[in-house]
């Protein structure tokens, strides 16, 4: 049969995998050899396979995560699974690069301040928004915000200008929830001066509750400033102002662009009731390890999204903070969506986050932490 065969050093030769790498993909059940030798443990690949390890190591290169490169090589012929996956991985892909461009020019202006600091002053942001919108955003985002006095730089909003929108970014590490505003650029009350380009500005939680009790009735626009420090909301002749918090925010871009291997469209009262009504676990994953009460979303095989403390083996399974899911369910409010009563979950695998979508609010959604089950 060897003499039939490729030995594990000359398909290695041939594909530029390494003998390693060769056997990290056989024990990730992605390139599994034809034959393996039940005395030496020695393994040996079809002549056919080789095709598949070549095509491994160039998915390899351009950084395909390894449920994608499963995907690619198990994607049936014809099926036009193994495109989706890349154009997913490229779209991904070139996201990143525009982070990177983003940052890059935040960081090219942070280095012109320090080598030239009387030359140019950080860049006030002015931005018009709708007040509804604004009310609808801080509701999807505030029950995310951090509590904890020992992690200061998350205990308020994350108000970051992009383009045509203003992002609303709000986490407390275990769970996290955006939404988008449409903004459009407001009129500045003084003449514009060189000056290097702002960032988001981190607005402390009684800030943002004193702008979301504002904006209960009255002017259909809000204007915002953002910049030096300082962040100001402008409703007709109303203005609330106050000190932004001095901190870095974490990166919030990579754990928003998940992969998931299930999308569940389904009604939203339906999955409060069966969260409501299903059985839990208790389990020491709440916040400094606390105890919690822990649903657990099963997907049975004809694709039925249940709630199961104990579901069976065969089923896909992901578990989460019982009282983070209901709060997130509560912030989708999709009676404000194009689709009434409906959500979308996004289910990536029993350690990867969940995350919950209001259909029609595109840039709106939250994602919860998993739950490592026992």
């Amino acid at each position: 049969m060897e003499s039939e065969l490729h030995s594990i050093g000359e398909l290695a030769r041939a594909s530029g995998l390494g003998v390693g790498t060769l056997r990290y993909y056989d024990g990730a059940e992605v390139l599994a050899p034809a034959w393996v030798d039940p005395q030496t443990g020695y393994r040996w690949y079809r002549p056919d396979q080789l095709a598949d390890a070549r095509l491994l190591a160039r998915l390899r290169r351009v950084g395909l995560p390894l449920a994608g490169i499963r995907a690619v090589l198990g994607a049936a012929p014809g099926s036009g699974e193994a495109r989706r996956v890349l154009d997913a991985h490229l779209h991904r892909l070139e996201d990143g690069l525009a982070d990177a461009r983003r940052e890059l020019s935040l960081i090219h202006a942070l280095i012109d301040q320090r080598e030239q600091p009387m030359s140019t002053t950080p860049a006030d942001v002015r931005r018009t928004v709708p007040t509804e919108e604004l009310a609808a955003a801080l509701d999807a985002v505030r029950f995310a915000v951090c509590g904890d006095p020992e992690l200061p730089s998350l205990a308020g909003v994350l108000f970051e200008p992009d383009g045509a929108v203003l992002r609303l970014v709000a986490t407390d590490r275990y769970r996290m929830a955006l939404a988008e505003v449409p903004a459009s650029e407001a009129p500045a009350s003084e003449p514009a001066t060189p000056a290097a380009p702002a960032c988001g500005v981190i607005v402390p939680t009684p800030l943002v509750d004193a702008v979301r009790a504002l904006l209960g009735a009255g002017p259909a626009e809000a204007r915002l400033t953002l910049g030096g420090g300082l962040f100001r909301c402008e409703i007709g002749d109303h203005r609330i102002e106050g000190a932004a918090l001095d901190f870095d925010y974490p990166d919030h871009r990579a754990l928003t662009r998940l992969e998931p291997q299930h999308r569940i469209t389904l009604a939203a009262a339906d999955l409060r009731a069966a969260v409501e009504t299903g059985a839990t676990r208790t389990l020491p994953s709440g916040p400094h390890g606390t105890d919690c009460e822990v649903t657990v979303l099963t997907l049975t095989e004809d694709g039925r999204l249940t709630v199961a403390a104990d579901p069976a083996p065969e089923d896909f399974r992901l578990a989460v903070n019982r009282d983070f899911l209901l709060d997130a369910l509560d912030a989708g409010r999709p009676d404000r969506s194009d689709q009434p009563g409906q959500l979308l979950l996004e289910l990536g695998g029993p350690i990867a986050p969940l995350a919950i979508r209001t259909p029609g609010r595109a840039g709106t959604f939250s994602v919860l932490m998993p739950i490592r089950l026992p």
